[in-house]
């Protein structure tokens, strides 16, 4: 069957829909994406395509210049960006996921513009049985009070996704997904896995220093030694990429039953003055 109506030029303001265009195979119609797409998809550093920015800064010319016959972009969008976006002309396809069913009905809606409905389902099908296989491995197991968060000042929970993860790996999510929370708030959770990944941060969150400046050294957490950074892109990309992150999760939170993965640091110098000091 001919598509014949199928984006051929895409340009992709957003990491994820990089992804499951790679994961289609359908990587070459994306004639333009953003610096973080290479994070997540290796042959985008190639230098073939233009580098756009994303939605959070679109910009209308940059866009034009690439001739995209669709741009897809995904929330939060600022609403100059939206502006900018639509001022280029072209198609707009907007992704606004919170929850891996957002995420499955996403990569169906690229599939199907591309013609590729059928694999969809099989990407589909294999990021919920990668979740189902994590989940049923941590059946009977203690939970485990995790907090996980997406930007540090201010502090922000993880998306909701992210929180049905931490659930699938056999944890329980502290505070609510996608919202503001304070130190304070999290001291009096005491949960006992503290995990942070950043947007556009990769591995790069400094995790000494933020258990020092909120006070968090006296958390199950910080006295255990189970504070991590996992990539950025692993939990805050919603694709195919978050099946990694997944298991990042679960070695965090039940690393007697997962083994290490790529992308995941612990932390290795807690400071315990405040201990120290009750101690003595």
């Amino acid at each position: 069957m001919a598509f014949a109506y199928a984006p051929r030029r895409i340009a992709c303001l957003q990491p994820s829909a990089t992804v499951i265009l790679n994961e289609l195979g359908e990587l070459g119609r994306v004639v333009a994406c953003t610096k973080y797409c290479a994070d997540v998809v290796e042959a985008v550093k190639d230098g073939s395509r233009l580098i756009l920015s994303d939605s959070w800064t679109a910009n209308a010319e940059q866009i034009v210049a690439a001739k995209p016959d669709l741009v897809i972009a995904a929330v939060p969008y600022q609403e100059k960006a939206v502006s900018e976006i639509l001022k280029a002309g072209s198609r707009f396809l907007g992704l606004a996921p919170r929850t891996l069913e957002d995420i499955y009905a996403d990569i169906a809606t690229i599939a199907g513009v591309v013609g590729l409905a059928a694999r969809a389902d099989q990407i589909i099908g294999q990021m919920k049985r990668g979740v189902d296989a994590v989940s049923d491995k941590v059946k009977g197991l203690p939970r485990v009070r995790v907090f996980c968060e997406e930007w540090g000042k201010p502090i922000i929970a993880s998306q909701p996704w992210v929180s049905e993860l931490v659930e699938a790996a056999g944890g329980n999510f502290v505070g609510r997904p996608g919202q503001q929370i304070s130190a304070e708030e999290i001291v009096a959770a005491d949960p006992e896995v503290i995990v942070a990944a950043w947007c556009g941060a990769g591995d790069r969150v400094p995790l000494q220093k933020i258990i020092r400046e909120r006070g968090w050294e006296q958390t199950a957490g910080a006295k255990a030694d189970r504070v991590y950074c996992i990539r950025d892109e692993f939990l805050n990309t919603p694709a195919p990429t978050l099946l990694h992150g997944l298991r990042s999760l679960a070695h965090a939170i039940h690393p007697e039953v997962f083994p290490v993965t790529e992308g995941i640091r612990r932390i290795t110098d807690v400071p315990l003055s405040t201990m120290v000091k009750s101690e003595s």
